[in-house]
């Protein structure tokens, strides 16, 4: 609980310093990734999520976009941070729509060939109490593997804990579960393209499975392309798109 309460403060104080910037964690298609943005670079990203069928009640929810803006604040090559805000719209709580994140983390191999990249953080710290205070702070490790010549992407595994009054099935809590994922850039047929599967647990509405893409249209400009499968079947599932540009 100590390394988020220091996030928390990093977000914090350093939304006293910069207003009217909103930003979301750097992600894989759906939940954290062990990356983080480097000293000074403002990550700008703009993400939608589209309902592709009714959900339980036979009612298409509405369309959420996600308007942001990451930036790296630690100049170290061992330790990097990153802090952010998101502003979100059609979540049905649209009068408190800005959300804070942050993010510590190491690198892959600073430490030696078989160090794992590692990362740990806090996100949708929302404004309104029981109702946008998510609070999900979470851990993460990753590794890219190879065999002989031939890279195996990288592999991620973590745990997140949110808070257990909004993340809920039904009327049970259900605030507490893994994140996991498989990425790898598809050298063979082009240095642009990223391919990913990203899980995260539970069956309250973060829960979710994703399968994706991304095309790297320049060195600072990407999209991602993404299906969204909610682990709770009464959800309906949604298709991502995610633009993402670096300065």
């Amino acid at each position: 609980m100590r390394i988020l309460k220091i996030l928390t403060f990093l977000v914090t104080s350093y939304g006293l310093m910069v207003t009217f910037c909103y930003a979301t964690p750097s992600t894989h298609i759906w939940a954290p990734s062990t990356d983080v943005q480097a000293y000074k670079k403002w990550h700008i990203t703009s993400d939608f999520y589209v309902p592709t069928e009714n959900d339980v009640n036979d009612a298409r929810p509405s369309t959420v976009t996600n308007f942001g803006l990451t930036v790296g604040i630690l100049p170290f090559k061992k330790l990097n941070a990153e802090v952010g805000f998101d502003h979100k719209s059609g979540t049905g709580v649209d009068d408190y729509p800005m959300y804070f994140n942050a993010k510590l983390g190491i690198p892959e191999d600073v430490y030696g060939k078989f160090f794992p990249a590692l990362a740990g953080g806090i996100y949708d710290v929302g404004t309104k109490d029981g109702k946008t205070n998510y609070n999900v702070g979470y851990f993460k490790a990753g590794k890219t593997l190879a065999l002989e010549d031939l890279s195996l992407g990288r592999f991620s595994l973590g745990y997140f804990n949110g808070n257990s009054k909004l993340l809920k099935h039904g009327e049970k809590k259900d605030s507490v579960g893994i994140l996991a994922c498989w990425e790898r850039t598809m050298t063979e047929i082009s240095d642009k393209l990223w391919v990913a599967v990203d899980y995260q647990g539970t069956k309250s509405s973060y829960g979710t499975l994703n399968l994706g893409f991304a095309w790297k249209f320049a060195d600072n400009v990407s999209a991602i392309f993404g299906y969204d499968i909610y682990n709770n079947r009464d959800l309906a599932n949604t298709f991502t798109v995610q633009v993402d540009i670096d300065f």
